[in-house]
């Protein structure tokens, strides 16, 4: 694992000896898509139906990648061109065809069991996903994680708020209101938006190589790491 501050590259012992603090947050932001769920195949899927619904041209499974992770929105307007007066109908389309399939997908390997031992260590957990707050929730009930976290944040209904800075903002609110100590939050992410929108608000970020980042999205983050194992060790916990 490695850690990148102003451009210079750090073992993770040069981390730890440079900023003990930062092996205990005092807060740990999660995304969702790419991070703890591998929703990928279901986000694509629909994706490419949606698309091929409207005769839009056919995408490559990488280029479908990068939907995932950015504001819906975002991803059909820049990555498919979708006309601004076609948009709420495909995206209208894609969700419907989403939600058949958006329950099927797996938790990344020690994932689950990471979140259950910050939770046991009395870290403070919040979730800020760029999907709809309603279906996070519904995705991580299913999967019986939503316990564990103080505060679950996503994008409104209507989208009005879908930009990773502000539900890094809502989070950050939501974990205030709770009585939760935010000056060592931590943002833990695996494309380049939720190393942007932590950042904004002054929050250091963590991207997670497990993800659907592509190279060069880890600028700005402070750490990478390759799997749960690793990340549990920056955050000061130990996986069972």
């Amino acid at each position: 694992m490695t850690s990148t501050t102003s451009g210079t590259t750090l073992t993770t012992t040069a981390v730890a000896d440079a900023d003990e603090a930062w092996l205990r947050p005092t807060a740990v932001l999660f995304d969702l898509d790419g991070t703890i769920t591998d929703s990928g195949g279901a986000v694509t899927r629909s994706i490419a139906e949606a698309l091929a619904h409207f005769g839009y041209p056919e995408q490559t499974q990488e280029e479908l990648l990068r939907f995932v992770g950015p504001p819906t929105r975002i991803g059909f307007r820049e990555f498919a061109g979708v006309a601004p007066e076609q948009l709420d109908e495909v995206i209208a389309w894609y969700r419907a065809a989403y939600l058949t399939r958006m329950l099927d997908v797996n938790l990344y390997p020690g994932v689950p069991e990471l979140v259950r031992a910050l939770h046991a260590a009395g870290v403070p957990l919040a979730i800020a996903t760029s999907k709809m707050r309603h279906l996070a929730v519904e995705i991580l009930e299913h999967d019986g994680l939503a316990q564990y976290f103080t505060v679950i944040c996503g994008a409104t209904r209507d989208e009005s708020r879908s930009a990773k800075a502000d539900i890094v903002e809502d989070a950050l609110t939501g974990l205030r209101e709770a009585g939760v100590d935010v000056s060592g939050a931590v943002m833990i992410g695996d494309r380049h938006h939720d190393v942007d929108g932590a950042t904004t608000h002054g929050v250091p970020a963590v991207l997670v190589r497990w993800g659907y980042g592509r190279p060069g999205e880890e600028d700005g983050a402070v750490a990478t790491v390759d799997d749960a194992a690793e990340l549990a060790a920056l955050l000061g916990v130990t996986l069972p």
